[in-house]
């Protein structure tokens, strides 16, 4: 696994990023890039996550190795995370108070995920997908 964080460093190297750290957990599952390039990429932290987990994999699979990795980029993935959370329960509390359906923005199979996981042992509330592709969100609804 070690490779893996060594090929990592030499892309983001070959990127042009000057000022980073590239950390891989011991049991190499979980990859932690911090870069410290200032604001202006902000903007591109989704699409690069997307793109490096892309290359980890490939870099994983050429080595032999063919288990997942999870990549984030300082924090961001975390961050999101939590947030996604943060909104099934802030939605939860609106269908309780309102007694009424609430649509969550469209969002990946990831972040559906999430949801569905942070608000299955609530019994006062059920979550359902709907829409299709893109445009796939949650539903919460109330249970009376």
């Amino acid at each position: 696994m070690e490779q893996l964080q060594q090929t990592m460093q030499k892309i983001l190297e070959l990127v042009g990023f000057s000022d980073f750290k590239v950390d891989l957990e011991p049991e190499g599952r979980r990859l932690t890039i911090f870069i410290n390039e200032g604001e202006w990429f902000k903007n591109w932290l989704p699409r690069l996550i997307t793109d490096l987990t892309l290359l980890a994999r490939l870099v994983n699979k050429r080595n032999g190795q063919d288990q997942p990795v999870y990549l984030d980029i300082n924090n961001y993935r975390k961050e999101r995370e939590q947030l996604i959370v943060d909104l099934a329960r802030a939605a939860a509390r609106k269908v309780l108070l309102t007694k009424a359906e609430v649509q969550l923005p469209a969002m990946n199979a990831y972040e559906r995920r999430l949801i569905h996981t942070e608000l299955a042992s609530r019994p006062d509330v059920k979550t359902e997908s709907s829409g299709e592709r893109a445009e796939r969100r949650v539903v919460v609804k109330p249970l009376f």
